[in-house]
């Protein structure tokens, strides 16, 4: 069961800087890592993600790309994120035979239960607390987390060392910062 810290890159497009900051945390020994960059274009994404991958595999990391199944899928990734505008569900499972899809349902149990029915292998509420990534995103409540829905939840914004033991209380398995 996929467990523990959740770590997703920063917009760096400094290559060389960004795989520096990933070796960290991979060595700190985080449960899963999210490649996201929102500010790259693709042609970059994709160079950027397959450093990353073979850098996640190498610490027996699984490693999950964010938003884009094409690179997912054209780097070898173990996955791929999806949020609300990034493709259906049910066609990424299907072209993901094996491999982890994992879904944003923000504050929303009636989206996470879709999200399951199409296939996703965990469920990501967010943002929970105030994040500079995000501000203006909608907060989710702590009983989100006390739904078992037959997949890992994910804790995503905002999280700090500080107020973490509450979304693990809550029932989050995963925190994504």
């Amino acid at each position: 069961m996929m467990r523990g810290l959740y770590a997703i890159t920063p917009d760096l497009a400094d290559t060389a800087l960004l795989t520096a900051k990933v070796e960290t945390a991979l060595k700190a020994g985080v449960a899963m890592l999210q490649y996201r960059n929102k500010d790259l274009a693709k042609d970059k994404r994709l160079l950027q993600a397959k450093e990353l991958a073979a850098l996640a595999r190498g610490y027996g990391v699984p490693f999950i790309v964010n938003d884009d199944l094409d690179i997912a899928l054209a780097v070898g990734a173990n996955g791929v994120h999806l949020g609300k505008d990034d493709g259906d569900l049910a066609g990424a499972r299907a072209k993901l035979s094996g491999k982890i899809l994992g879904a944003s349902c923000y504050a929303d149990i009636h989206k996470a239960r879709a999200a399951v029915r199409a296939g996703a292998d965990y469920i990501a509420f967010g943002s929970v607390y105030p994040s500079s990534t995000k501000p203006g995103a909608v907060r989710a409540p702590l009983e989100l987390f006390a739904h078992d829905l037959g997949v890992p939840r994910c804790a995503i914004g905002g999280i700090t060392v500080q107020n973490a033991p509450a979304l693990i209380r809550a029932g989050a398995d995963l925190l994504a910062v």
